[in-house]
């Protein structure tokens, strides 16, 4: 197989050799090889032609500078990679709140489908592009050159997830310690939390009083909330100063992301195998143990059993799209960085229903352990209301699964030590995925400066801006920086990408480079998504969300005006850099071009947009010219061009 050699930290999306380069597939033009995906055989061309594109101002450097670039020690490193990143927070943290908040098994269907219809899709896609040219989340828009400014507000969305991410592993550290100690600290009431606090440990006498009407809450609550968090009411009067301890611990959870980073994909694909494999070992014994519980059949069925008429309600659509984002990374750029240190035959066919239906898997496994928890909490407090018996949002996964472990009646200590070394795998994983994507990008910029040197820089400044998490109002900031800062940037985004990607690139020179990458044609499944289905899908949940906006809350607290002005702003920001790097794009283009075909070619692919290896690069280009001789043939209507792009 060609050995990837472009230096580049980013994945092209666009798999043009030429900026008119067509679609068209010509028969005979290679042959693939089918063992562990397609290598087009030598053509022999001239070595004359087009000598002068490697000299193009417009080139990405690295590809000039013809640089060895890092790459995956085996094919599995990548696919543990990929495990470790998607399988993750957004599973066991994420997924199980999202789906109390919006009605347990109404949530699953909404769910299915969008993962159906824009998850998979949209993680192949970016395999694809990543893989096919070796380019980073930024470098990879060398297809579009106007529209990089995607990947640069996918990156902006990356570091906010980043620095919370990393508050939530510290979180995670304290519990890890703690568990420890003789007694879990969590497992029992203190006297200042008065009688409607119910022990998470077991007692002789039943916890069932046949006469309470009221929902008593756990010590587990009462324990992250007041404890751990120290959470204040309100932040009007500021948001308070960091916990010493878990200033501590995030400064540990900082330092094993760094030394994981610290040789890039080398020293991480190595780590992959732990990070990957370990947390399922551990869900299997909470499973085994939740499901043992008094009434957790009666949460596992709210979580399972459907509820029709939610699907009608936007809001729980909109939910979905979003949990897809969060649970397979998708669209924030980090996929596209992976893929882009395969070698160019790898065969992410296979990697890309592997990943996602293992995500899929892990959400519902986590999901069950969760909600046989809640039946649990519902059947102590005497309550058949599932959703009334603990509050939703980022603590659940502080809450339940503490709470459950605390009703071991044999060494809990033991389950509880799995339990958050397992967490912090997760957050492990995902969260050097996350790094990963930021260094590459910087890299990418500043290639003189040494990687460690950048991996040093992204650890100080995460961890400076991860101390406004663990202070008192922290949980309101995370709130606030996850919709405006994340989850809306990144949906407006996604939606550029797919457009950039299958109309402006064409989904028919997508399939035409998968097939001479891997050698397997692309099903109708996947051109319809790419093209239709998932771009208006997500249209219409933005349209949604933007018509029927109300302002965000944390739990019943309403920010102040100048909060909600501050979040727009960042989310414009985000969103803006479209424009902010659509305008340099356009004055690169040669000047004795009026401005309008100035920015028509800064729509046309770079040319040494493709294949990173030089050989393969030009074997690429040969095939696109031939192709482009056949689409001299093709009819021109716009209808017919509509049709030929997808089904083409």
């Amino acid at each position: 197989m060609e050995q990837s050699s472009n230096n580049n930290g980013y994945l092209n999306p666009a798999f043009v050799g030429s900026p008119n380069a067509s679609t068209i597939s010509i028969p005979g033009a290679y042959k693939t090889q089918t063992e562990g995906g397609a290598t087009p055989t030598p053509i022999e061309i001239s070595t004359e032609r087009k000598a002068s594109e490697a000299q193009e101002p417009n080139a990405s450097p690295d590809v000039e500078q013809g640089k060895q670039r890092d790459g995956w020690n085996n094919d599995i490193e990548f696919l543990m990679s990929c495990i470790a990143l998607s399988v993750g927070l957004g599973n066991v943290w994420r997924f199980p709140f999202i789906a109390l908040e919006n009605g347990g098994g109404a949530f699953l269907i909404p769910y299915l489908i969008v993962l159906l219809l824009v998850g998979k899709p949209v993680y192949y896609l970016e395999m694809l592009m990543g893989q096919f040219s070796s380019r980073g989340s930024v470098k990879v828009y060398d297809f579009v050159p106007i529209m990089r400014g995607i990947g640069y507000g996918q990156v902006l969305a990356t570091g906010i997830v980043t620095t919370y991410y990393a508050t939530l592993m510290a979180l995670t550290l304290r519990y890890f310690v703690e568990s420890f100690y003789p007694t879990l600290p969590w497992s029992y009431c203190r006297e200042e939390w008065g009688s409607s606090c119910l022990d998470s440990a077991p007692h002789q006498e039943s916890a069932v009083n046949g006469n309470q009407s009221t929902v008593r809450t756990t010590s587990a609550e009462f324990y992250f909330t007041n404890i751990i968090l120290r959470e204040k009411a309100s932040i009007d009067d500021g948001i308070g100063y960091p916990s010493w301890s878990l200033s501590l611990t995030l400064a540990i959870a900082w330092l094993i992301i760094a030394s994981i980073m610290f040789r890039g994909v080398k020293s991480s694909g190595k780590a992959s195998y732990f990070l990957a494999l370990f947390p399922y070992l551990v869900m299997l014994i909470l499973l085994v143990r939740a499901l043992t519980l008094p009434g957790a059949s009666d949460g596992v069925l709210y979580f399972l059993k459907p509820q029709w008429h939610k699907l009608l309600e936007p809001q729980v659509w909109y939910a979905a799209v979003t949990q897809v984002f969060f649970s397979l990374a998708i669209c924030f750029g980090n996929i596209i960085m992976y893929a882009s240190y395969n070698r160019f035959g790898q065969n992410i066919y296979r990697d890309a229903n592997i990943v996602t239906t293992l995500d899929t898997f892990t959400s519902l496994l986590s999901g069950i352990i969760i909600f046989g928890i809640l039946g649990n909490l519902a059947y102590e407090n005497n309550t058949t209301d599932i959703s009334s018996v603990v509050n939703g949002g980022p603590g659940l996964a502080f809450i339940s699964y503490p709470d459950a472990i605390a009703k071991f009646k044999v060494l809990p200590q033991v389950f509880s030590v799995l339990f958050f070394l397992m967490l912090f795998v997760l957050g492990i994983g995902s969260n050097v995925g996350m790094v990963s994507c930021l260094t590459t990008v910087l890299k990418d910029q500043f290639t003189q400066i040494k990687q460690w040197h950048i991996v040093v820089f992204i650890s100080i400044v995460g961890y400076l801006l991860g101390l406004l998490y663990i202070t008192p109002g922290g949980q309101f900031v995370l709130n606030l920086l996850d919709f405006f800062g994340a989850t809306f940037v990144a949906l407006v985004l996604a939606i550029f990408e797919l457009v950039a990607i299958g109309w402006v690139y064409g989904v028919k020179r997508v399939c035409r480079d998968a097939e001479f990458m891997l050698g397997i044609k692309t099903s109708i499944y996947y051109r319809i998504c790419w093209a239709v289905i998932t771009p208006l899908l997500m249209f219409a949940i933005l349209v949604y969300m933007l018509a029927l906006y109300e302002p965000l809350k944390y739990k019943d607290y309403t920010y102040q005006s100048g909060v909600y002005v501050f979040g727009w702003c960042l989310s414009a920001f985000g969103v803006g850099q479209l424009l902010i790097w659509a305008v340099p794009a356009v004055r690169r283009q040669p000047a004795e071009l009026s401005l309008w075909q100035r920015i028509r070619k800064a729509f046309e692919p770079l040319p040494n947009w493709g294949p990173a290896d030089p050989n393969t690069l030009k074997r690429y280009q040969l095939y696109v010219e031939q192709a482009n001789v056949s689409a001299l043939f093709q009819r021109s209507g716009i209808w017919h061009k509509i049709y030929d792009n997808i089904f083409g």
